[in-house]
């Protein structure tokens, strides 16, 4: 299903208002994809904000409204790791059943503390571990968020990052490449000629190097970033999505590399 584009303000009902906007949501992905693949089973993903900032009485609302709306077999909930209490981690794992899985999205970015105090992401690497491991705890599975290219960072940098998700052995991971929207402190950095974005040729690389570190079976859900052209100043003529992925397996087949072969346990 399409992301949820709901804010709810905390200690606030929850308003008919916003669970209608809700149900048109899901109302209108079912349609799409019923229209387009004959789909009779779907996702329901909670993407954009942070999905957890609300006291719990109000997200069971919204929760429960949303997937009584459609035959749910996953059930997606992306926040962020400071964002995520051991109240939290419990009460998203209620919604695990035989045929419902539940994932978190988190989002790490890097797991170096400077650059995310750099870009102003809130949180540290110890605030992610903590809720990395109270997820897990709980029986949920996590897939974590990571950006390449971000500000003052190498691939020595990044792939430390690959390393230590690595370590945690995640059942996903989503990889995008640094992109730079208009209005935002990146893009004035960026026009000030300050900022560096990785075009497609070293995203790849980038890429390749980081499968190959990750184990097997972690899932790749994400391995590049859209940004609406009206918003992105970079990069500029990025590899279009379907190509990226061809060049990726062109490339992995003729370096004979592969998912997995450099992870260490």
């Amino acid at each position: 299903m399409g992301e949820s584009t709901v804010k709810i303000k905390r200690g606030s009902p929850v308003s008919q208002e916003r669970l209608e906007i809700i149900r048109r949501q899901i109302e209108q992905g079912r349609e799409f994809l019923y229209g387009r693949y004959g789909a009779e089973r779907y996702i329901l993903y909670l993407q954009a904000f942070s999905n957890t900032f609300a006291p719990i009485s109000q997200l069971r609302h919204i929760y429960d409204f949303a997937l009584s709306k459609a035959d749910f077999c996953e059930f997606i909930v992306s926040t962020r790791p400071d964002c995520v209490g051991q109240s939290h981690a419990q009460f998203l794992a209620e919604y695990v059943q035989p045929d419902l899985d539940v994932w978190v999205e988190l989002g790490l970015q890097t797991a170096h503390n400077a650059t995310l105090r750099r870009v102003n992401r809130g949180h540290t690497v110890e605030q992610f571990e903590e809720a990395f491991n109270r997820l897990r705890s709980a029986g949920l599975k996590i897939t974590v968020h990571l950006i390449f290219g971000l500000p003052g960072e190498s691939q020595d940098e990044i792939m430390s990052s690959i390393d230590y998700v690595a370590s945690l052995e995640p059942e996903a991971v989503k990889i995008h490449n640094l992109n730079v929207a208009a209005g935002t402190a990146l893009s004035a950095e960026y026009m000030a000629g300050e900022l560096v974005v990785p075009g497609g040729d070293r995203h790849l690389d980038y890429v390749i190097e980081a499968l190959q570190r990750l184990p097997a079976d972690t899932v790749i859900q994400r391995i590049t970033c859209d940004t609406s052209s009206a918003r992105l100043i970079a990069p500029l003529n990025f590899t279009p999505k379907g190509q990226f992925y061809q060049q990726l397996d062109r490339k992995m087949a003729q370096l004979g590399v592969y998912q997995g072969q450099r992870y260490q346990s």
